[in-house]
């Protein structure tokens, strides 16, 4: 099989750090023409994002402050699963914390990992429609404002570069249209 000529196979594993939602660990391995490699890992619990969308086609996206990157972003709404949780739970509970809006109807669009270099984390996609909305209950330390948007408005957002991949991604898996490359951009400029 293919992935056998690819197989690393773990040596040695030391915790470097261990935080409430975090655990970094660096590894050694034995690559497949084995030599050893050293290997830098997040361990994550997993994820969800969500593409919800009301009766006219438009997407909730949340802002939220990113203090990793020094700069808020509008991304759509997502959270980590809690051990044991499956992810369609997870992701109802997160829309509904987040935006205050519940679905009648729910699709898995996909998962994958986000940073398979780096990161075990897996993100689960789904698409969320029919929308009520509510209350919002966002965590003691989580300040998002929540807003609608046209297929129009998000590629503007995606164009000026104000989301984040993840929300890139949700929405190309939901079939907005993803026609704001860079070379798109600059084509149309004078």
């Amino acid at each position: 099989m293919i992935d056998d000529l690819l197989r690393e196979h773990p040596v040695e594993r030391r915790t470097v750090f261990q935080g409430r939602l975090l655990t970094v660990h660096d590894d050694t391995v034995e690559t497949a023409d084995g030599n050893l490699a050293g290997r830098e890992i997040v361990e994550h619990p997993g994820a969800v994002a969500i593409v919800a969308t009301d009766a006219d086609g438009r997407v909730v996206l949340v802002r939220q402050w990113r203090h990793a990157i020094g700069r808020a972003l509008w991304e759509i709404p997502a959270g980590t699963l809690t051990p044991g949780e499956e992810p369609e739970s997870a992701a109802r509970r997160e829309l509904a914390e987040e935006t205050g809006y519940t679905a009648e109807i729910w699709e898995r669009l996909a998962m994958g990992p986000t940073a398979p270099g780096y990161s075990g984390e897996l993100l689960h996609f789904f698409a969320a429609r029919r929308l009520s909305p509510g209350e919002t209950h966002t965590d003691p330390d989580e300040h998002v404002i929540a807003q609608l948007f046209t297929e129009a408005e998000t590629g503007q957002l995606i164009a000026e570069d104000a989301v984040d991949v993840k929300t890139i991604a949700g929405l190309a898996l939901a079939g907005f249209p993803m026609a704001t490359s860079a070379r798109e951009r600059s084509s149309t400029s004078p």
